[in-house]
């Protein structure tokens, strides 16, 4: 099972390229859709958990109930749940990779599963693209995934989502670092360093530091899982001095700071 992911800068282009996707043949199982900015009767409908840390899994209370109807005039049907993602907002996700992304089961499960996002990986999704996924809805994005069975189906899907106007993950990754690069430049400078020089290892340390199961985990306790994420680089300074750059960005996107150089360090 391959995911194949389009961004949207509008939920309403997002709701299109879902329709497109299933008059195309792809069945509702296969496509996932997340917006930002769920109704409010879905919101006070989602229980949310304030005794623990805020992430993309377990911290993501709550079940709503089976149906949640019409969802922007497109009908999702029992797949359709919604949830509270801190440093985000609202959510409304159907499908069922997109719930376990979100730590709900919804109509779906019937019960919370909010741990499966704090794994090394969600059904089919990679655990190093979790954090763009929601960035992506933090900027107010819509994002469709769709479940593709093979390599054909995987290229089928892509040209549906590209000819409904998305952009790839990987471009919406690359703008992302663009708007960071310049700072983090400049901070690694600042320390006497090249940055040209090592870009690539802190970088990839500073990724490093946004995967679900190493939120939060000093670089001494992250060795092993590291050590498998980014056995390439894992072991520079420059790679360290990333994962530790990426903990401090995390965190503060976390408590909900926008912008691309307010964090400290």
């Amino acid at each position: 099972m391959e995911s194949v992911t389009g961004v949207f800068l509008s939920a309403e282009s997002a709701r299109r390229a879902y329709g497109d996707l299933r008059a195309a043949g792809f069945s509702q199982e296969k496509v996932n859709f997340l917006a930002p900015g769920a109704t409010e009767r879905q919101i006070h409908s989602v229980p949310t958990s304030e005794s623990e840390q805020p992430g993309m899994g377990a911290a993501i209370g709550g079940v709503v109930g089976a149906a949640l109807g019409m969802a922007g005039g497109l009908e999702f049907g029992a797949a359709a749940a919604s949830a509270f993602v801190p440093g985000v907002g609202p959510v409304l996700a159907t499908g069922l990779a997109a719930a376990a992304l979100l730590g709900v089961g919804g109509g779906i499960g019937g019960a919370a599963i909010g741990s499966a996002a704090e794994e090394s990986t969600t059904p089919g999704l990679p655990a190093d693209e979790i954090f763009f996924y929601e960035d992506a809805l933090r900027q107010g994005r819509s994002v469709v995934i769709v479940m593709a069975d093979g390599q054909a189906e995987a290229d089928r899907a892509r040209q549906v989502l590209t000819a409904a106007g998305a952009e790839s993950l990987d471009a919406a990754r690359e703008a992302w670092w663009i708007g960071l690069r310049d700072a983090e430049a400049e901070h690694y400078r600042a320390m006497g360093r090249d940055f040209e020089q090592d870009h690539y290892a802190y970088r990839a340390g500073f990724q490093a530091a946004l995967r679900p199961e190493l939120r939060g985990k000093p670089f001494e306790q992250a060795g092993k899982q590291l050590h498998v994420a980014s056995p390439a680089w894992c072991d520079s300074d420059a790679f360290r001095r990333g994962y530790e750059r990426g903990q401090i960005y995390l965190e503060e996107r976390q408590r909900g700071v926008s912008g691309a150089i307010w964090y400290g360090g």
